[in-house]
């Protein structure tokens, strides 16, 4: 893992959270990195793709249900409920799709997050064997499940409110989505510098404006088909960036 965060100054690659994570889209590209990219891609796309083919079959059974149900002379609600019922399954299957997605693929979001953290500061990037990626499995899962507990019992809250709160209801957990998107992604290189759960969490509180813009845009992209596949790495690097960019010096 990079060592000492004690390092010379850089100008910063960007100037707001949502801009780091679109510059991640180059970022992926650099060389010695792209295999670590590749991997995660394949598993999301498997794991999409399964999962989008079921949820499609449960949706296109409940919508079936709902407009038998409907009188005749509705039956041009379809053209209402299809786009709303695909959009709010988009929205949900997004955060639960990322959260799976990442837990599969931690041990190679912490190396990668690692090697793009070496090209930035223009250092000689690790190998990153598979032994590396072994090694490291009990430690990255146990971070993930540390955001994991952070996540739940808030997310059930949250979730009450999206239902009794109309319109302030789904702001609020829009907001709550994109922070834990930061946590989720700004937690590699904090892991990788062994920076407890904790302290990151207080660090990232100092400067919300850049969580937030940062987790925002990562929720939207997060919504968009296809383009979603490759979020979890572009994050990841955005991320990456912003650690060596704002986050080093705090820790």
């Amino acid at each position: 893992m990079p060592h000492s965060s004690k390092q010379a100054k850089y100008a910063p690659i960007a100037h707001s959270g949502a801009s780091y994570f679109l510059k991640g889209f180059s970022l992926i590209k650099q060389k010695g990195v792209r295999r670590f990219v590749i991997i995660p891609l394949i598993i999301n796309t498997l794991l999409f793709s399964i999962a989008f083919y079921f949820v499609y079959l449960e949706l296109a059974s409940y919508m079936t249900s709902i407009m038998a149900w409907l009188p005749s002379w509705l039956d041009w609600l379809s053209v209402i409920l299809w786009p709303l019922a695909v959009l709010t399954i988009l929205v949900i299957f997004s955060f639960v799709f990322s959260t799976v997605a990442n837990w599969l693929a931690a041990p190679f979001n912490g190396l990668l997050s690692e090697k793009m953290e070496a090209i930035l500061r223009g250092q000689q990037a690790p190998k990153g064997e598979m032994l590396d990626i072994v090694k490291d499995i009990p430690r990255t899962l146990s971070r993930e499940w540390q955001k994991l507990s952070y996540y739940l019992p808030r997310a059930i809250g949250f979730f009450i409110m999206l239902w009794v709160l109309p319109i302030l209801g789904q702001i609020i957990w829009f907001l709550f989505i994109a922070w834990m998107m930061a946590i989720q992604y700004k937690d590699y290189p904090f892991d990788n510098h062994k920076v407890p759960f904790a302290k990151m969490k207080e660090i990232l509180k100092q400067n919300q404006g850049l969580s937030y813009s940062f987790g925002i845009t990562v929720t939207v992209f997060s919504m968009i088909p296809i383009v979603n596949l490759i979020v979890m790495p572009v994050a990841i690097c955005g991320a990456t960036a912003l650690w060596v960019d704002h986050y080093q010096d705090k820790v």
